[in-house]
């Protein structure tokens, strides 16, 4: 067999392969899925190393997930590796499906370095799956608590450490899903060998914080380790060292980080602010959080490891509002979902307040092509009629009522004029006969006989534009109810984005999409209605100008024919 011949042939193969493993579907029974991309750049720069078992924040909205195909509870919820194979631990902190909202932590293996290319899966959509969420597994070994705070804060990690909060702790929206907010009093965990700590070894310390005031508090004291925050700085004492740097701003949600062991250093916002040499005393199995403190706190983890500088400006990207290192692509397409429009996309995200602005304009659009196509009709009607009139009328030579009883012309608006001006003309004639006057119209006759044909004209007119009101109010009223839709729209997304907390271009761009739709549909109804009232009011003042030039004709026939 020719050597070219047996290439191509491996080649075609190959790309089969290829197609097979890209478009594999890790379970049919699940009919949706999204790709999850995860964007090491987003951390602020590349990641010098891997960062390994990372729980990184997935943040779900009605702009990249579709919530009416998922289980109201979100328990139909899988993440798979990129392979398509293996599925990734992971637990729902809040899933709201009536607002579409919903917090999820999934445990990724490895987050690669140097910007490289890295994708995982979600699936939803299968009414008969059981809840797989694994709190425990989303976190690794070196985890020692994990605090997702807010009504009831609980150790969400693998050890439940007791958590003892204070009477005056209050929950309020935090950076991520709730929070709470501390008033001086603390909160305590332990106590549990869980957060003990031999002499000389490791631990970090990161939490979410909005300071209410520049005052000092306790952020996280156990032992003789306390880091405090002292007139908006962060210090850290640690035994005779001391570790002291980073600013913090009042009202504004940043994550710090404390990292005791080989390398002891401060972070704000994934980003080294103090280091120092610093030896871990021995430290006893409770903790006091929030001592003296006047700030909110969201997510606080406490490990039993001394976390790297790439593994915290990872957690920080992976947790943020503003710089997001985790971006869900909605409805990624695949053997059991198949592909969706562009306009599918839109009306997915469609909000309810749109819908009734939509249905509003369609019933609009209906009842102004009703209006259009039956006017449109009765103008054409009448113009063939009148045309027909004034032919027959021009061949009249002595008897100008000769026409009155033509049947064949009673869709004529002119003939509607001819037979009043008619039906006037005879009754006057006949009072004159039984009088015995003289059979010649006077000139108050005359204005008589004008009068009734000019109402006639006027009832003729208003027939001819009866129901265009309606085109008018299709024509300036669809675009503002487009127009609101589109405003209300705006407003419901970019609500749902803020309580989600994700303002990255795919989680704004199909809700504000979808909302524009609305004004597409305004235009859509008022355009045709538009050019249709245009033409018809052309066509109807063309028929009205003939009407009253034939008034006005009759009217001097019948002078020269009847009076002195």
């Amino acid at each position: 067999m020719n050597p070219n011949r047996i290439k191509s042939i491996l080649l075609c193969f190959g790309l089969l392969v290829m197609s097979t493993v890209a478009s594999a579907w890790w379970d049919a029974a699940w009919k949706h899925r999204e790709r999850v991309s995860l964007d090491s750049s987003a951390s602020g720069g590349d990641l010098g190393q891997p960062v390994d078992a990372l729980p990184v924040l997935v943040r779900l909205h009605s702009g990249n997930f579709r919530f009416e195909e998922a289980k109201p509870d979100g328990s139909d919820l899988r993440f798979v590796a990129a392979d398509d194979k293996t599925p990734l631990a992971h637990h729902v902190e809040q899933f709201d499906a009536a607002n579409g909202i919903a917090l999820v932590w999934v445990r990724v293996p490895k987050i690669l370095a140097n910007n490289a290319e890295q994708h995982l899966w979600l699936y939803h959509g299968n009414p008969d799956a059981s809840d797989a969420a694994d709190v425990a597994g989303t976190y690794d070994e070196a985890t020692g608590a994990v605090l997702h705070l807010g009504d009831s804060p609980v150790d969400a990690g693998r050890n439940k450490v007791p958590v003892s909060p204070p009477a005056s702790l209050k929950a309020t929206p935090g950076a991520i899903g709730g929070a709470s907010t501390f008033a001086g009093d603390a909160l305590r965990l332990g106590p549990s060998a869980a957060l003990a700590r031999t002499a000389g070894g490791a631990l970090s310390v990161s939490m979410w914080l909005r300071p209410s005031a520049i005052a000092s508090g306790t952020l996280f004291e156990q032992g003789t380790l306390k880091w405090s925050m002292v007139d908006g700085r962060l210090i850290a004492q640690v035994g005779n060292a001391r570790i002291s740097g980073g600013t913090l701003k009042v009202g504004t949600w940043q994550h710090v980080a404390l990292t005791l062991g080989e390398r002891s250093a401060i972070y704000v916002d994934g980003v080294e602010v103090a280091s120092a040499a610093a030896t871990l005393p021995a430290l006893p199995g409770e903790v006091v959080i929030g001592a003296g403190l006047a700030a909110e706190v969201d997510e606080l983890q406490i490990d039993g490891v001394a976390r790297s500088p790439d593994w915290v400006r990872a957690r920080f990207a992976a947790e943020g509002i503003e710089s997001s290192l985790v971006v869900v692509q909605p409805d990624e397409a695949g053997e059991s979902s198949g592909g969706h429009s562009y306009f599918g996309i839109l009306i997915d995200n469609l909000t309810t307040d749109a819908w009734v602005v939509i249905g509003i304009l369609l019933v609009m659009f209906a009842v102004s092509v009703a209006v259009m196509v039956g006017k449109a009709r009765f103008i054409a009607v009448t113009a063939r009629a009148n045309a027909d009139f004034i032919a027959r009328f021009s061949e009249l030579t002595d008897d100008l009522t000769a026409l009155a009883s033509d049947s064949a012309l009673q869709r004529s608006s002119l003939h509607a004029i001819y037979d009043t001006g008619v039906r006037e003309l005879r009754h006057r004639l006949d009072l004159y006969r039984q009088r015995g006057q003289t059979l010649s119209l006077t000139p108050q006759a005359i204005d008589a006989v004008k009068a009734s044909m000019d109402a006639t004209l006027v009832r003729q007119s208003q027939r001819l534009n009866q129901q265009m009101v309606l085109l008018t109010i299709a024509i300036s009223g669809g675009p503002f109810l487009g127009l609101l839709g589109t405003v209300v729209g705006v407003m419901i997304t970019f609500a749902a984005i803020a309580a989600a907390g994700d303002v990255n271009v795919n989680a704004i761009a199909p809700g504000i999409a979808a909302a524009l739709l609305a004004t597409v549909a305004g235009l859509g109804v008022a355009i045709p209605a538009l050019f249709g009232y245009n033409y018809l009011a052309s066509r109807i003042k063309n028929i009205g100008t003939d009407m009253q030039a034939f008034a006005d004709e009759l009217i001097t026939k019948i002078a020269e024919s009847y009076s002195a």
